[in-house]
């Protein structure tokens, strides 16, 4: 029997995860990327001798990583040499500096040593998360089709530690007295580009993940679970199409039949996967006419998640001193965060972010030298800044108080090679929807059923998967969401295929 064929629109982290198991498990997969390489924004950036990290730079839950391997009867230590970070981060707050271990007997010293007093709520943040994560987990690893998954067993037995109405900053109020602490326990909704007084509760589970199954890097860059991933497709016979953009979907009313590249070609499909930005795809990839809920003009009233402004720079020069992650916040934390996404405006005190990935990984720039990875939240295009005349004056502004503040000592005058990045640049050169890196933001009334489906629920035979369609953004979702399509479309065929192992035992280093 012929094999149902399937293409697939970007080669970013869900496109991949999906042409690898459905390559696997026997289906005629072929992926078409627009740029010259895989990865999407989990791709390498070269700047001379440097590489960085264009996007992701924290891997989170491994194991979910390691299951996607295990889906196509790999394991992914064979193809990526992973380092456990001890410590995870250093986050400077309020005057201190906090630097949370992998071992939560050292956690916990240390928040007692900075916040007296608050040591014993780790216990308690670990014990009632961990049922909380424990309860959540399986409800992110299956479809959302019907609003009928609301019913099931999973859903139902997670409902009670929702926690809705609450929000991550509220909620750390059970474990901890010292705002500047919550803040330590909460800065995680930036990775969905929230705030954490705005940011559902059930997303406090963010910051148990780092604290009970640790933090990663892969040597190389965590780019290289990308180009993993793309190894695995071609070892199954899957097409790898590079620099091969893709116009429009081909549509035949309202059923998807085929893509039609940028040179006219078209190729049928039996399934489609978009892995597309879910904004770029939905205004570009789709014909006119085609879409309702989520159109172009509808989509202009969705909310939205942040951006961020970011700095790559290959330095002459080693900053070992400091951790592979840092996180300094602003003065005002929250005036911060109100700043960026309420009053759309770039604040004269921002936080940042500064990934020194060097510390730990010497393949990424000469021997003496350092690759430095800033990132600044900040609005999405909908402020309306214009990022041409001021993009030079405001990373001159952050370079200074990642000198002053994140320690990185007289960088500026070691610089050798520098990228900036803009939120304008994020749509323009990356095609990211009005430059939110995190895509559709993360409130209650987009997420699960109400988020974009796995199954696009606008034309047939047509899947998402990626940050803009469940479960979320982030790699190990993004992961998740190749694995749901994959499987959705192996149970239309009639393969068989095992739903998610249980989760396995975390804490210890």
């Amino acid at each position: 029997m012929k094999a149902a064929r399937v293409g697939i629109v970007g080669a970013g982290p869900g496109g991949l995860t999906s042409a690898m198991i459905l390559a696997h498990r026997g289906f005629d997969v072929t992926v078409f990327e627009q740029k010259d390489r895989v990865g999407g924004r989990n791709a390498p950036l070269h700047l001379g001798p440097y590489t960085f990290d264009t996007g992701p730079t924290f891997l989170m839950m491994k194991f979910i990583l390691e299951e996607m391997f295990q889906e196509t009867g790999r394991q992914a230590a064979d193809y990526l040499d992973f380092v456990r970070l001890n410590p995870m981060y250093r986050l400077k707050i309020g005057g201190r500096e906090f630097c949370p271990s992998g071992d939560p007997k050292e956690t916990k010293a240390e928040v007692e040593r900075l916040f007296p007093g608050n040591g014993e709520g780790i216990d308690r943040f670990l014990e009632k998360e961990g049922k909380r994560f424990d309860r959540l987990l399986p409800c992110l690893q299956r479809e959302y089709d019907s609003l009928l998954a609301y019913l099931s067993p999973t859903f139902l037995r997670a409902l009670p530690r929702m926690s809705l109405g609450r929000t991550v900053f509220q909620n750390l109020g059970k474990y901890f007295d010292h705002d500047d602490l919550k803040v330590c326990f909460a800065f995680q909704s930036k990775y969905l580009g929230m705030s954490p007084w705005t940011c559902p509760a059930f997303f406090t589970m963010l910051s148990y993940i780092e604290h009970a199954f640790g933090i990663y890097h892969v040597i190389g860059g965590l780019n290289r679970i990308s180009a993993a991933m793309a190894r695995v497709v071609e070892e199954e016979r899957g097409q790898i199409r590079l620099n091969e953009p893709v116009e429009k979907l081909v549509m035949q009313g309202r059923r998807a039949t085929g893509l039609r590249l940028t040179n006219g070609e078209v190729e049928t499909f039996d399934q489609i996967i978009l892995n597309a930005d879910f904004g770029h795809a939905m205004c570009e990839l789709v014909p006119e006419g085609v879409l309702g809920k989520y159109s172009p003009e509808k989509l202009k009233k969705r909310p939205l998640s942040c951006s961020t402004f970011m700095l790559y720079l290959g330095v002459k020069g080693s900053y070992e001193q400091l951790p592979h992650h840092n996180v300094i916040f602003a003065e005002d934390y929250q005036r911060n965060v109100q700043e960026i996404s309420e009053e759309m405006v770039l604040s004269d005190d921002p936080s940042f972010y500064v990934q020194n990935a060097s510390a730990t990984d010497p393949t990424l720039a000469p021997e003496g030298h350092s690759t430095i990875y800033v990132l600044v939240p900040c609005p999405n295009v909908r402020s309306g800044i214009d990022w041409q005349p001021v993009a030079g004056d405001y990373a001159d502004t952050v370079l200074e108080l990642v000198e002053e503040k994140g320690g990185f000592t007289d960088l500026r005058q070691y610089i050798v090679e520098k990228k900036i990045i803009t939120p304008a640049d994020w749509q323009g050169e990356y095609d990211v929807y009005e430059g939110a890196t995190f895509s559709l933001a993360h409130t209650i009334g987009q997420l699960l059923y109400f988020r974009p489906h796995n199954r696009f629920q606008e034309i047939e035979h047509c899947y998402l998967v990626g940050g803009g369609t469940h479960p979320g953004s982030g790699l190990p979702t993004i992961y998740e969401s190749g694995r749901i399509t994959a499987n959705m479309i192996s149970a239309r065929f009639g393969v068989p295929y095992e739903r998610p192992s249980p989760l396995p035992d975390s804490i210890g280093i």
